[in-house]
C-alpha cells in the first residue's frame, strides 16, 4: 500500500468564518476543502501547510499550533494517508487563484453554519471543523 504524507490549514478569521476551498479535477465533482496538500521530500509538515495555504489561496500564514493528525487507509486506492492538521492565522496577502495545479475553482471564508451543508472533499472532517471554529472563536481563545 502507498503512503501519502500531507498538512492542512486550519485558518480562522476574527468573524469565525474557515477558510475553504472549492476544488478537484476537471473531470470530478467539485468539492470543498480546507486548503491542504502533499508533503514534499524535504520540507517539514509546517513548511507543507504554509505552502499549500499560500498556492491554493494567496494568503500567507504563520502557525499557531498543531491540532491533530489524522491517519486513514483508503483500501479502494491503495493508500495510506497521514495528514497534519495546524491551526493557521493569516498574516498577510490577497485572495488569488494561483495553484499550480489549476484544481481551485473558488476560495471562500465560510461559516459554521455554512459548513454543515456543504459537500466536502473530505466528510470525516465536518464535526472536527465545527467544533473546532466554536472552540477557537470563544472569549480567551487563541485570537482574543
Amino acid at each position: 500500500m502507498r503512503k501519502w504524507f500531507g498538512s492542512s490549514g486550519v485558518c480562522i478569521n476574527e468573524n469565525g468564518q474557515l477558510l475553504m476551498v472549492f476544488q478537484g479535477k476537471p473531470e470530478e465533482k467539485k468539492t470543498w476543502s480546507i486548503p491542504s496538500g502533499g508533503k514534499e521530500l524535504d520540507e517539514t509538515f509546517e513548511e507543507c501547510c504554509i505552502r499549500e495555504i499560500e498556492e491554493e489561496t494567496g494568503y500567507s500564514g504563520e502557525i499557531i499550533e498543531r491540532i491533530k493528525i489524522k491517519r486513514m487507509s483508503y483500501e479502494h486506492l491503495n493508500v495510506t494517508v497521514e495528514a497534519h492538521y495546524f491551526l493557521v492565522r493569516i498574516v498577510g496577502g490577497r485572495k488569488n487563484f494561483q495553484d499550480p495545479d489549476n484544481l481551485i475553482y473558488d476560495i471562500a471564508w465560510k461559516t459554521s453554519d455554512e459548513i454543515k451543508n456543504l459537500e466536502l472533499t473530505f466528510p470525516e472532517d465536518r464535526e472536527f471543523l465545527i467544533n473546532y471554529i466554536t472552540k477557537v472563536s470563544q472569549p480567551n481563545s487563541l485570537f482574543n
